[in-house]
């Protein structure tokens, strides 16, 4: 059988001509019509350009010109004229809106046969997303069998078909890839993200009249030397510590001009790595023409502060933040156009909406994809990449460096252990030692087989200092402790809405600067990325890169001789699965006399280690499903798309909390008005994650209103609370036996 892949060599039509009004949209603003004509020469030419940064240039263009060819069915063209509230000779008959994308994947199989499955991926999923080869009546095999034929070209698409030369591209050069068929998923994505996006700006460009504010920032030359022209004022450190970090600064700034690929930023917590690998970023994009930055960070709660330092620098307009916890009224509607295609120079995102994306299926989350192409990625606190889903990651991580001229940066004190990933180049040379010159911490383990301490006596223990931070392994503990502490004690845990961690953050930047009395217990949520400095941490037992990251919150400035670090045997055992793995591994290294937390080495052998116990959920499933029968066109997009998850969603429920005053507005507005875009994405910021069985018991117990189907948000005032957030551990609520 021909593979999907072979060069397709027919040729068709001289040029592309209308014979007749055939239409593509109603009347937009200024009453006029698009004929399709000009909607799909628009989408082809734009997919073209495109597609040009992975020189597939023409493998977009015949997809752009292929994709609505549906439309000039004589259904679509009275649902158009019917839609379009002028008067037509159909008064009174009901015409349903018909699939249109059905027709241009049939066609391009017709024309290119297994090659032309390629095309068909795309061209069937424009609006619904990429679908599964088989399985079902919305699988490409079922749309390309002959029973889709009948239903999908009509006599009306053959007509258009005849009349209007469709020149496709001839030859289609198969793509350069590094390793097929194992990269073809993502460069079928590519061409995917090419044609939404295409067609998303044309079909906007029509019924705004060119009117949106879309597009327009500085260019990569012009943040450079903003960015350099703010690093200016490091350039006469006078501490020690600010030395180091103009050693680091200027390590990145020399490698950024050596090659592309992988990069391993390890600097050890408070060195400045956020400034630092910016500026090895646009070192790098300058010398090999990149057009963006994308700069990854794991958690939400830590992502504002990062966007506020770029934001700061380059200008809001420039730096476009998306994530889930974005708050709709710092949103323009500039940044919320780039926040659809990433067309922005600079980007902040999250590691769930980077790789998610990139394994998507849906167009609204591929639509971006392209734009990724020809970009530095930074992956902030690389360490907490999914060990369960390594080998997916790794894999897409080699593709856009091998594939599509990506730079990748992972920067991180605790630099983990890739099983796949060759070639991974160190910018901080050996010779820095920088473990040693920024040993600003003493760690305090307990001794091996120690018992476990009480709550009651780790709190004897917080007590006697004036400002100290705890780090706990679970929500509940979190709780437990807190109860034990003095009045103005703070909690911080993931029981709290994004809105309410964010000022409770910002209340112990404050404490701390004025030097007040301050008692934090938190749950992990706070040891990567927030910026705060205590004198003392304590940090209850677990994994390896936790701990360290714990220790980054003790004496980060460098303003004592030394910071005091304890690690203790929590009450509680460590939460069952990877976790607890985690910190088996830690038990396993820590009591080695050659063992040293502050060496690089001793991070990687321990993530080598880790890897080892852990069963990637991810290895067999991406072959199976998009690998092993790729050279046929065969594909399981939207499968494999529904099982890549960086966090697991379908384990937990939501809660929209009555926080503050605008929370409740908010409330009230989706009660009494309903759902709506923007309102759902201001109430993400007050919402509190729960494993669906506790929430199925609280909901049991009359503590959530439906407020709207499938909605759910407290009923009871007193179950959020401004100290703890969600009151699950109230004793009143009797939810004690769960341990999150």
């Amino acid at each position: 059988m021909k593979n999907a892949f072979n060069t397709a060599s027919e040729t068709t039509g001289a040029s592309y001509i209308m014979k007749k009004e055939i239409y593509a949209h109603s009347a937009n603003s200024n009453g006029e019509w698009q004929l399709l004509a000009d909607h799909l020469a628009n989408v082809a030419a734009q997919s073209s350009k495109f597609a040009e940064e992975f020189d597939s240039s023409d493998w977009a263009y015949n997809i752009g010109l292929l994709h609505d060819l549906g439309k000039a069915s004589d259904d679509f063209q009275k649902y158009l004229k019917k839609s379009s509230n002028e008067d037509s000779d159909e008064d009174g008959v009901h015409v349903k809106k018909t699939n249109h994308s059905g027709a241009g994947a049939i066609f391009a199989v017709r024309k290119y046969n297994d090659v032309g499955k390629i095309l068909a991926y795309c061209i069937a999923g424009h609006h619904a997303g990429l679908r599964d080869w088989d399985g079902g009546p919305s699988s490409i095999k079922h749309r390309l069998s002959e029973k889709g034929d009948k239903k999908y070209f009509d006599e009306q698409v053959e007509k258009y078909v005849k009349s209007s030369f469709i020149d496709l591209k001839n030859p289609l050069k198969p793509p350069a890839l590094k390793k097929r068929p194992h990269d073809l998923h993502l460069w079928l994505r590519m061409l995917y993200s090419c044609l939404v996006d295409a067609d998303f700006i044309d079909t906007e460009n029509h019924i705004n009249c060119g009117q949106k504010d879309r597009g327009n920032f500085d260019s990569i030359s012009e943040l450079s030397s903003k960015f350099f022209r703010y690093m200016k004022k490091y350039d006469n450190p006078q501490t020690d510590l600010n030395k180091i970090r103009i050693e680091i600064l200027r390590a990145c700034e020399q490698k950024a001009t050596d090659k592309e690929g992988f990069f391993e930023l390890t600097v050890p917590t408070g060195g400045g790595k956020t400034l630092s690998s910016v500026a090895f970023a646009f070192g790098n994009a300058l010398e090999f023409g990149k057009k963006r930055i994308i700069y990854v960070i794991p958690y939400t709660s830590i992502i504002e502060q990062t966007s506020k330092i770029l934001g700061d620098i380059f200008g809001e307009d420039n730096v476009i933040e998306h994530h889930s916890n974005i708050d709709p009224g710092k949103e323009t509607e500039k940044s919320r156009l780039a926040c659809e295609n990433w067309d922005a120079p600079v980007i902040v995102t999250t590691n769930v909406q980077f790789f998610e994306s990139l394994y998507a299926n849906r167009s609204s989350d591929c639509r971006k994809l392209h734009n990724i192409i020809n970009s530095v990625i930074i992956l902030d606190e690389a360490q907490i990449l999914p060990t369960e889903l390594l080998y997916p990651v790794e894999d897409i991580m080699r593709q856009l460096v091998d594939n599509y001229k990506c730079s990748i940066v992972f920067s991180t004190a605790t630099q983990p252990y890739f099983k796949n990933i060759k070639y991974v180049e160190k910018i901080i040379p050996p010779s820095m030692d920088l473990y040693n010159k920024l040993k600003r911490v003493t760690y305090n383990f307990p001794q091996k087989d120690s018992k476990s301490e009480s709550w009651e006596d780790v709190a004897k223990r917080l007590k006697q200092y004036k400002q100290v931070l705890c780090v706990v392994n679970t929500r509940k503990d979190c709780f437990n402790l807190y109860k034990l502490m003095p009045k103005g004690s703070i909690h911080l845990s993931a029981l709290m809405c994004a809105e309410h961690r964010s000022k409770k953050i910002a209340l112990i930047k404050e404490k701390l600067k004025n030097n007040e009395e301050i008692i934090v217990i938190s749950t992990q949520l706070i040891e990567a990325g927030v910026d705060i400095d205590f004198p003392v941490v304590f940090r209850a037992f677990t994994g390896l890169p936790s701990i360290v990251q714990t220790a980054g919150r003790c004496n980060r400035e460098g303003n004592l001789e030394i910071g005091e670090v304890f690690v203790f045997n929590p009450p509680t055992a460590l939460p069952v699965g990877l976790v607890r793995k985690s910190g088996d591994t830690t038990k396993e290294m820590m009591y080695d006399d050659n063992f040293n937390i502050g060496s690089s080495e001793t991070s990687k052998k321990f993530f080598e280690l880790l890897i080892s116990k852990v069963n990637s959920v991810g290895d067999d499933e991406l072959k199976e499903q998009l690998i092993n029968d790729a050279e046929h066109g065969h594909f399981q997009f939207a499968s494999y798309a529904k099982k890549f998850n960086i966090i697991d969603d379908k384990c937990n429920k939501t809660i929209i909390v009555s926080y503050d005053d605008k929370s409740k507005n908010l409330l009230k507005t989706l009660k009494y008005a309903g759902i709506s875009k923007n309102l759902m994405r201001s109430l993400q910021r007050y919402t509190v994650n729960i494993p669906s069985r506790m929430f199925d018991e609280i909901r049991a117990k009359g503590l959530l209103e439906e407020i709207q189907d499938g909605i759910f948000a407290q009923d009871t005032t007193s179950f959020y609370k401004d100290d703890v957030g969600l009151a699950i551990y109230d004793e009143n609520y009797g939810l004690d036996e769960w341990n999150i």
